[in-house]
């Protein structure tokens, strides 16, 4: 994948003043009623953190509320606007990139729908920056059930896709699917970003997978999740069938890789 032939960007703030260790990536399709809330919400927070909204040409207005906020937020807010819908995988990985180019520590993903409590950042960032963890997951089910509002066959498909994961690849993690997430910055270093294959929820899945074949060091947080007020989900059969069927051929591919960290730096 090679973003520019794929991708047009727009920073507004390319050369930023006093930047914050931890960047949140956001990623955005008709996000109009959220997206507001969302931003002030988090720069609302005691901690420093940055926002990169990528946005893939929503039809409403996420991209222009967006803008509109860089000139309130400037030098902490940012957006990359992509030419359609590429796939949540492909929005994180250009956003790594970013955070891994602008030398960001802790990285973060966020859904835009406050399905994520804006106030558990601080719970993830303490995990990895204050406790030494290298992964920080918000957990829906690390102490038990955490859902409001989802319908009862959500929950049980989210749930039980978790537990096929352990059982296939062997990862302790209970949620495989989050993508409430702080990295590492060494984390995405490590990774190849360009051999990530699934662009789809599965995609979170590879990551923490990954992340873990290496050996560094993950932590569940236990967070509730609720299921979003406003907008429209973006879940669908495909993105449940990459899950499925696509685990067992990551833990395929894994028998023929090396996941040493000495040859990785090298």
């Amino acid at each position: 994948m090679k973003s520019s032939e794929i991708y047009t960007i727009n920073w507004k703030n390319n050369l930023k003043i006093n930047v914050a260790d931890s960047l949140i990536i956001i990623p955005t399709y008709k996000e109009e009623e959220n997206i507001k809330s969302i931003i002030v919400a988090i720069f609302a927070l005691r901690k420093d953190f940055d926002i990169l909204v990528i946005d893939d040409n929503s039809p409403d207005d996420t991209a222009h509320i967006v803008k509109d906020l860089i000139q309130k937020f400037p030098n902490h807010l940012f957006i990359l606007e992509r030419a359609g819908k590429l796939g949540l995988g492909t929005a994180y990985i250009e956003g790594f990139k970013y955070a891994l180019n602008h030398q960001y520590e802790y990285i973060f993903e966020m859904d835009a729908d406050f399905s994520h409590n804006p106030k558990d950042l601080e719970l993830l960032y303490s995990a990895c920056a204050k406790k030494g963890n290298d992964l920080a997951i918000g957990s829906r089910y690390a102490s038990g059930v955490n859902v409001v509002n989802w319908p009862m066959g959500r929950v049980l498909m989210s749930y039980f896709a978790s537990i096929y994961v352990r059982v296939i690849t062997g990862m302790p993690i209970k949620d495989s699917t989050a993508g409430f997430i702080c990295y590492r910055r060494k984390v995405l270093e490590t990774i190849d970003l360009e051999k990530v294959k699934f662009v789809g929820y599965a995609f979170q899945i590879e990551m923490k997978f990954t992340t873990w074949k290496f050996g560094f060091k993950i932590v569940e947080v236990p967070i509730i999740f609720t299921n979003r007020v406003l907008g429209e989900s973006k879940m669908s059969t495909g993105i449940l069938n990459e899950a499925v069927f696509g685990v067992m051929k990551m833990k395929i591919r894994s028998f023929f890789k090396s996941y040493n960290l000495a040859s990785q730096n090298e």
